[in-house]
């Protein structure tokens, strides 16, 4: 609401929606903030918080055990929370500590775990600039679609520029090759009218030979980034926050597609052409704030032909 601050729940709460797949006005929504402040806090536009407050206001009602009794036990077990700690109080010390002090040791065994609780892994937020970065992943559909009444088994391929949320998706048969992502990929940059400085994916085997002792490109792959002017790029193995600009991709577009199919009533198809067709009309919705902030970022690509292939190139 206009003139109200922006709580660390509702960011916190914002986030994991968007995580979960739902879309920026849904999120923001059940965050009680606008899309507007929703799309700032995915940018990492934090406002500013006022100075914390480092008194008490009320008698602390653990004071006499938190070091003695209650401390020992995160600290041998960093994952208890507060509410079985608090269940732990009503076996040991029954009736001395109401359910009206839950949310007070909730908060101390919070502050605990964030100042002397163990290491967390740190991530920091993605801040890629305009043209630089594309990446392309496979994902399965999480819903059910059919030809002509028959279970239609496939992949989806996603193509997305990291900058402008820009996005191409594409039905994948007989699972992740290299043909798969080199026809997704070369689709993609002509629709999209240009490519960008880097292409990024996780370790698929489509692109990467995979060994004990050795990791590098197939030379297919290598070829075609060469092709296309794309230096190649591939996050940590294990690592999966380092492709978020494509995973938290797979859930909004999936949300979306779900919720067309349930507006059209069905998930069955005559052909696979209209299927296409029809993830293509999904992804155009999309895609309609993205380019607003595409044909704005001072990007300008163009496609020209060479050798009866398209190549893109970037101009000056």
């Amino acid at each position: 609401m206009p003139g109200k601050r922006i709580t660390q729940h509702q960011e916190s709460l914002y986030m994991s929606k968007r995580q979960r797949g739902q879309s920026q006005e849904t999120a923001a929504a059940k965050a009680s903030i606008s899309e507007r402040s929703g799309r700032r806090i995915e940018k990492g536009e934090r406002q500013s918080i006022p100075e914390e407050r480092h008194w008490r206001t009320r008698e602390d009602p653990f004071e006499a055990i938190w070091k003695t009794e209650l401390l020992p036990l995160p600290e041998k077990e960093s994952q208890l929370s507060g509410l079985t700690l608090w269940e732990y109080l009503e076996d040991e010390h029954a009736g001395q500590f109401p359910y009206s002090v839950l949310r007070t040791l909730q908060r101390r065994v919070k502050q605990w775990k964030g100042t002397q609780g163990p290491d967390k892994v740190v991530i920091f937020r993605q801040s890629v600039p305009a043209g630089q970065q594309g990446l392309s992943d496979f994902s399965h559909p999480n819903t059910e679609i059919t030809l002509q009444g028959k279970v239609f088994t496939h992949l989806l391929y996603p193509f997305r520029f990291a900058y402008s949320g820009w996005r191409y998706v594409q039905i994948v048969l007989g699972g992740e090759s290299y043909s798969a992502l080199a026809d997704g990929l070369q689709s993609a940059l002509v629709l999209a009218g240009g490519s960008p400085l880097e292409h990024r994916t996780d370790s698929l085997s489509a692109a990467f030979i995979n060994r004990v002792d050795e990791e590098k490109q197939t030379k297919s792959y290598e070829a075609l980034c060469a092709h296309y002017h794309l230096r190649a790029t591939r996050n940590n193995r294990g690592v999966s926050h380092e492709n978020g600009a494509i995973e938290c991709a797979h859930g909004s577009f999936k949300h979306r597609l779900d919720q067309a199919l349930k507006l059209r009533g069905s998930g069955d198809f005559a052909t696979i052409k209209d299927y296409q067709a029809f993830l293509a009309k999904v992804a155009e919705r999309l895609n309609n704030a993205a380019r607003a902030v595409l044909t704005t970022s001072g990007w300008h690509c163009k496609p020209y032909l060479v050798n009866a292939s398209w190549t893109i190139a970037r101009s000056a």
